[in-house]
């Protein structure tokens, strides 16, 4: 069961990095930093739900999985070039 929740957290992380990429090219740093950090990230919060809740929770620790990777993602977006905001004194 361990494996095929660590594929499915691979898989999620994956696709979740792919779409990152393709649809914030410019925000986003180069592309395999992006595809390995989804993945990462994924696997990562798999292992820590696992951990935490024990074997029988496949469904939620892939929704872990898929909040690590977002949120690790989200850390990566620059902001958009051009749009300053001023500090009032």
């Amino acid at each position: 069961m361990i494996f095929w929740e660590a594929l499915g957290s691979v898989l999620i992380g994956l696709a979740i990095a792919y779409g990152a990429s393709r649809r914030l090219p410019r925000r986003l740093p180069a592309t395999p930093l992006v595809l390995s950090t989804g993945p990462g990230a994924a696997l990562f919060g798999a292992m820590i739900a696992h951990t935490v809740l024990g074997s029988g929770y496949s469904a939620v620790v892939l929704l872990v999985a898929l909040g690590f990777a977002a949120a690790l993602l989200s850390l990566l977006i620059r902001p958009r070039a051009g749009r300053r905001r001023s500090v009032p004194a």
